[in-house]
């Protein structure tokens, strides 16, 4: 089995009294009574610095030759610490979770039985704010994943400058093979254990991988019930309906947008008339492809987790939505030719845009791409050892924690709006959202060309600088 996602020490450092990494990730265990657990209880009940997949649960860690994502944040904290001169007790304080809440959620099917299935809410680190990050239910979804997940919220609300920490929670489950009243069910019951953990001003949900505005609902009304009181603020991602924000959908694909035209204003490379590539063609993926189209890009070839369509002309959009509409897949697309899904980086473009899982780009993919600029619309797509390759040869990677930071950005303006009680207009939000983008590639961009390093080392280091000032400002208690 491949190393648990333990910290490492900082440079310089030793480390003393070190407690044990088995220990007690919480007082609320998986498969414990948790009746006691009351909605806004005191986060004092969920052990602070815990780690991931302990042996407390019996869960294991990451399997061998499985991409390991929190070992990948690690890596780049190193970097990002070595790069800064950052201060090694800083840097300790981010090599671990702030808190890990794992939890068994019992769900009655449909059938009658009940199903258990396996839950987590990580909060990497709160220093600049109450923590930020999405639900996803997945069936291959583990606590290193959500771990890393977490910091890479941590990084990235510091990149754009937010005043959120970073957190991450999800089921491991397979919803596509749970009806729609199992779905709820599963929700309310994962809600209600990790109410301990949420709040306005504690840890902000939002939508992410196989959950949307609805499953938010679903949340909202739930903590709703549990503390007699409607917070519209205590989720993201909501429905109009129950005070969720216009544009927010969208808003992670046009951050994306603006990051690729600033980046080719900055390689001088013309938007108009250049061919993209996309790994998904999900919530991300299908609205980022339209709006790459409307930019004048060629959208080439894309793919998904059925696999491949590439057309050197320029793909029909509409026709490949309703393609995968009805078949869920974009396989089979008559609008293209069929591509195996590894072939995928080996077509032919200017623009790369991963925006499926983690790990897709690895040292091999990264020695077929063909584009000349990766911009990351996905969480962590791209490994150390790909990274390492695509700067080798040159190709301009524009951060996962920069690229796609359109999303959280919006959260913010809805938390934001939830607060004051007062409707954001669609103009407001988008040219919010543009100012903030643009400010952070710009940020990125010039902290990369003074240190002569990649953006995606920039990012990092950006980053760690704006949370160090926020530890140190707040000093450490007791």
């Amino acid at each position: 089995m491949s190393p648990e996602p333990t910290p490492r020490p900082a440079k310089g450092s030793r480390r003393r009294g070190k407690r044990p990494l088995g220990a007690d990730v919480s007082t609320v265990q998986a498969g414990a009574d948790v009746s006691t657990v009351q909605a806004g209880a005191d986060v004092s009940t969920v052990q602070a610095g815990a780690h991931p997949e302990s042996g407390a649960s019996g869960v294991p860690a990451v399997p061998v030759g499985r991409y390991d994502p929190w070992a990948t944040v690690l890596e780049r904290l190193d970097d990002a610490a070595e790069l800064a001169g950052l201060d090694p007790d800083v840097h300790r304080l981010l090599q671990l979770p702030d808190r890990v809440l794992e939890v068994a959620v019992p769900v009655r099917m449909d059938d009658g039985h009940v199903e258990v299935f396996l839950g987590w809410r990580i909060h990497h680190n709160t220093a600049r704010g109450p923590a930020k990050g999405g639900i996803r239910f997945h069936p291959t979804l583990n606590a290193a994943e959500v771990a890393a997940l977490a910091a890479d919220m941590t990084f990235k609300t510091a990149v754009v400058n937010l005043p959120f920490g970073g957190g991450k929670g999800g089921v491991r489950c397979d919803p596509r093979e749970m009806s729609v009243g199992e779905l709820e069910r599963l929700t309310r019951r994962y809600t209600f254990q990790i109410a301990p953990m949420l709040g306005p001003d504690r840890d902000i949900p939002a939508p992410d991988v196989n959950t949307d505005e609805r499953v938010m609902a679903w949340l909202l009304d739930t903590l709703g019930m549990l503390q007699g009181n409607l917070l519209p603020e205590v989720v993201t991602g909501k429905p109009l309906s129950v005070g969720g924000m216009r544009l927010h959908t969208g808003a992670t694909a046009s951050g994306v947008v603006r990051c690729v035209r600033a980046v080719f204003a900055e390689l001088d490379m013309p938007v108009a008339g250049t061919r993209a590539i996309v790994q998904g063609f999900g919530k991300v993926g299908s609205p980022l492809a339209f709006l790459l189209s409307s930019a004048g890009m060629r959208v080439v070839a894309v793919g998904d987790v059925g696999g491949a369509v590439h057309n050197p002309g320029g793909l029909d959009l509409s026709m490949l939505a309703d393609h995968v509409s009805a078949s869920g897949s974009v396989a089979g697309f008559e609008g293209g030719d069929e591509l195996a899904s590894s072939d995928l980086w080996s077509v032919e473009a200017e623009l790369a845009v991963p925006a499926a899982l983690e790990g897709a780009i690895d040292e091999a993919d990264a020695r077929a791409m063909r584009a000349r600029v990766v911009v990351e619309a996905a969480n962590g797509p791209t490994t150390p050892d790909g990274d390492r390759v695509l700067a080798e040869r040159g190709i301009t990677v524009v951060p996962d924690i920069l690229a796609n930071a359109g999303g959280v950005t919006a959260s913010y303006f809805e938390w934001a709006q939830s607060r004051q009680g007062y409707a954001w207009d669609e103009e407001l939000v988008a040219s919010r959202l543009a100012r903030t983008m643009d400010d952070a590639f710009s940020d990125v961009w010039a902290r990369a060309q003074s240190l002569g390093v990649t953006m995606r080392r920039a990012a990092g280091v950006v980053a760690v600088e704006r949370l160090a000032a926020a530890i140190k400002a707040r000093g450490l208690f007791p």
